[in-house]
């Protein structure tokens, strides 16, 4: 049975998420900003922060109770609920800060040789883009990034043109779920069943995925996979899993070797056990992910998730309008949801995010990719056509359009 504290009435936020109470008063954001970089951090309901707060409380009533005999129930509960969401057993999830730390444990796993390949593509995270060249800097391997041009057309072609790539010396076939800087979704599904296919390990960056598309990890069928809560799921900041099959588990080698199965309430899970409990840590965040998950249940998840789509399409229309420039992908949820990525005429990116913020209150990131600008506009439940169009008058006035 799940575990949730429950937070002093004054901390609920219950006064700010009834059910005529307007969804940026559901967040504790700051009024003066047009919001539109949900992607980067995330931001916390106020009531899924106020159960936040409380399991802080609990640990520090008496950490010994809680960290040293209720850890593993307590995470195991957690564990249920996030399964639940992402169609898998709780036995093949395990938490940790970030997607980042998720999948380089998984990348220094990997045992790559001398000419060994790992295929991926121009649309990665820049952060794995570097984890990955220094793996292969340091063991010899190949790193593959393949070009995929803009606009894209058809799921299929995208599969075939990254599959492409794949040689009898590919050992890994690494790409995103969703797109950091074109935020595109590709076609996890066809991609990991073609690799499992040739005896090749699918590892998916799905750092956006969580919270803005549905998932189910049994039915996609990586090897690996790696997604934030703490982002579309509105959890709070450090709180991620990693997901492993039962039969890629045996590869992970930790990064942090502790207690492992000597620790107090092991699993009898190796995967488990030596990920789990690295030493002493705030696991708070982990423990209030089945809030955030109730959160948006109790908040009509699909069709707070179709509205903001119908605003993300909204906004690639109108900058399309000022620009004159072409979309990066068809106008489909099979392609992008909350977030969306928009071409802008050159300019000085850096100089544009900056004013944008400074002069208009508008945190939008300008993103440079492949020589050019774009725009990348998250859109939440909290954001209405009033932010979208702040933004289209700052950039009228700062791009001279």
């Amino acid at each position: 049975m799940e575990r949730i504290p429950s937070a002093p009435a004054e901390q609920t936020g219950a006064t700010f998420e009834g059910p005529g109470a307007p969804p940026r008063d559901w967040f504790m954001l700051d009024p003066e900003v047009a919001f539109l970089n949900h992607g980067s951090f995330g931001a916390v309901p106020r009531s899924v922060f106020a159960v936040y707060q409380e399991w802080q409380r609990e640990l520090e009533r008496q950490p010994v109770e809680f960290l040293g005999r209720r850890f593993a129930d307590l995470l195991r509960e957690a564990r249920i609920a996030l399964a639940a969401q992402v169609r898998t057993s709780a036995d093949n999830l395990v938490y940790v800060p970030n997607a980042t730390e998720a999948l380089n444990i998984v990348a220094h796993s990997v045992r790559l040789n001398p000419g060994d390949e790992v295929v991926t593509t121009d649309h990665e995270y820049g952060a794995m883009d570097r984890m990955w060249q220094f793996i292969c800097h340091r063991t010899g391997a190949i790193y593959r990034p393949v070009a995929v041009p803009l606009p894209v057309t058809t799921a299929a072609k995208l599969a075939d043109r990254i599959w492409a790539a794949v040689t009898p010396r590919t050992r890994v076939l690494f790409f995103s779920h969703l797109t950091s800087p074109t935020a595109l979704i590709f076609p996890v599904s066809e991609l990991c069943r073609r690799a499992r296919a040739a005896g090749v390990l699918s590892i998916v960056d799905g750092a956006h995925a969580l919270g803005q598309v549905p998932l189910d990890l049994e039915a996609m069928g990586p090897d690996f996979y790696a997604a934030n809560a703490h982002k579309w799921l509105c959890a709070p900041k450090g709180s991620a899993f990693l997901y492993a099959r039962p039969a890629a588990q045996p590869l992970i080698v930790p990064r942090v070797v502790s207690w492992g199965d000597l620790a107090a309430g092991a699993t009898g899970s190796r995967f488990l056990d030596e990920l789990q409990w690295t030493g002493t840590r705030d696991i708070a965040a982990y423990l209030t992910v089945p809030a955030a998950i109730r959160f948006w249940t109790e908040h009509r998840w699909e069709d707070s998730r179709i509205r903001c789509h119908a605003l993300a399409r909204y906004t690639r229309e109108t900058v399309a309008g000022l620009t004159g420039l072409p979309q990066i992908s068809p106008d489909s949820m099979d392609w992008f949801v909350q977030m969306t990525t928009v071409p802008l005429p050159p300019c000085d990116g850096p100089g544009l995010k900056a004013s944008l913020y400074d002069e208009y209150r508008v945190e939008v990131p300008v993103v440079e990719w492949q020589g050019r600008q774009y725009l990348r506009v998250s859109i939440q439940a909290y954001n209405t056509r009033q932010d979208v169009d702040r933004l289209t008058a700052a950039l009228r006035a700062l791009l001279h359009l």
